[in-house]
């Protein structure tokens, strides 16, 4: 039963080593590390120093077994710190390079009725325990309503409605230097990549969203809408983002920002006491087309809370969309709340590592959704149903692989055959047939993959 259970998991070992292997080498990773400025000073190659740590959640093992106290690596700790330390690493253009392939797949895939949207949202990367991390600072978390450690990860994300893949990212510190527990700690050339993301940190959130949206929309990344939360719904924002893409996203009743309707400027609060309200037990409540301070017309769409008594607001700058559309297409946002979950519940974004230079948490989140493409990538070329998060699971060692799924359909199979009492040349037949059948979805996932890797080539 061990010398079983012991084959079952080295032929799942390299099942996925397989298919990792095929991944970095159909998106040529190899090509787009050295394309970054990534490029081998000593020691091991970045390639293979990048697939080590790319690997350790699916081998269920974390930064300091996989990588620190692995005796089998071709290269020691040291490369593996230095590949992420380095502050003349571009991992902005690795991304961005490695994610625009892997949306020309999606997009391949997706119906032309179908909206893409990019999403805009950030979250906490909480470094509590951390003391001397460069750039340290107290951020507030909305959700938990309190003040920790750490930084926000602002995100740009592409969704079809069925994938969700990052695009890019930005790690915000605090604005204000008196809200920052450690300062810059290198010395380092102004023309680096290292020191821009520095004073990127350093600088307000929304000065980001709209050279996070110009950037990707240079690359030839098709969408249809900009979708963000509350946060960023300032008029201000609406009409610098609106330049390049409608947006759709959440309103606020806050004191500060008005909306003119019918001569008059109301805040969203009191908008809503004014307008006439739906009858009965509708979705959706009410809607208006009003301005902004910024001369910027605006729908705004009142919507009932699922679990309050009370309202929550959508604004579209696309004010010719029917209220059933903008409701629609804003819950694609959801899509980033699930990303976020995924990176830190499954692919060990924030306990993986402790490391404390600014230059190899940028690396290590890299990597991180690099992953998280990975899966993303393979949910779609085998139309798995599950969630993200069990696909991980199942990509690791722990987790029973093909072998064990075909013995326990293969015996279920048997036991249907004997409680029927077929005969056993009927039984062998219908056993075929079903073996065939998985054989069979096997060569249309073959297909898909030989598809996208033609259109990479291509690319």
């Amino acid at each position: 039963m061990n010398h079983t259970q012991n084959y079952q998991e080295q032929q799942e070992a390299k099942r996925l080593q397989n298919r990792i292997s095929s991944f970095l080498e159909d998106f040529k990773v190899g090509t787009l590390l050295g394309g970054s400025g990534i490029r081998k000073l000593r020691g091991a190659k970045p390639l293979a120093v990048f697939t080590a740590i790319f690997s350790l959640p699916f081998c269920g093992v974390n930064f300091s077994r996989g990588i620190v106290h692995n005796r089998e690596l071709g290269f020691q700790k040291d490369s593996a710190y230095e590949f992420l330390k380095n502050p003349r690493y571009n991992w902005r253009k690795f991304l961005l390079g490695l994610v625009t392939v892997v949306v020309r797949f999606m997009d391949v895939l997706t119906s032309e009725q179908r909206e893409k949207v990019l999403i805009i949202d950030d979250s906490t990367y909480d470094r509590s325990r951390s003391k001397v991390v460069e750039l340290l600072a107290w951020i507030h978390d909305h959700n938990a309503n309190r003040s920790l450690k750490g930084f926000k990860l602002m995100t740009l994300g592409w969704s079809d409605g069925v994938s969700f893949l990052p695009l890019d990212f930005i790690l915000c510190s605090a604005s204000k230097a008196s809200k920052r527990l450690q300062g810059i700690r290198k010395e380092l050339d102004k023309r680096c990549c290292g020191y821009k993301r520095r004073m990127e940190a350093m600088a307000k959130s929304t000065e980001h969203l709209e050279p996070m949206v110009k950037r990707v929309l240079a690359l030839g990344i098709r969408a249809d809408y900009l979708l963000m939360d509350s946060w960023f719904a300032f008029p201000s924002l609406l009409a610098t983002l609106g330049k390049h893409l409608p947006v759709i996203c959440m309103g606020k009743d806050m004191p500060k920002v008005f909306y003119r309707h019918q001569g008059q400027w109301l805040r969203l609060g009191r908008l809503f006491a004014k307008l006439k309200k739906r009858p009965g037990k509708a979705r959706i409540l009410a809607s208006v087309v009003v301005e902004t301070k910024k001369d910027q017309k605006i729908k705004i769409v009142f919507v009932r809370h699922r679990h309050k008594r009370q309202w929550l607001a959508i604004l579209s700058t696309k004010i010719d969309l029917a209220d059933e559309e903008i409701v629609r297409i804003y819950g694609k946002r959801w899509d980033i709340e699930v990303f976020f979950k995924m990176l830190k519940h499954y692919l060990n974004l924030e306990r993986e590592t402790q490391l404390r230079d600014f230059d190899g948490i940028i690396g290590h989140i890299t990597i991180v959704m690099s992953r998280s493409i990975f899966l993303a990538f393979e949910q779609r070329c085998h139309d798995d149903p599950r969630t993200l998060g069990s696909l991980s699971y199942a990509c690791s060692d722990e987790r029973q692989g093909l072998v064990g799924t075909m013995q326990r359909l293969l015996s279920l199979a048997l036991d249907k055959v004997r409680a029927a009492g077929i005969l056993v040349e009927d039984a062998v037949l219908a056993i075929v047939d079903a073996v065939m059948g998985f054989a069979v979805d096997m060569l249309q996932t073959g297909k898909r993959l030989a598809h996208s890797k033609n259109l990479i080539t291509a690319s």
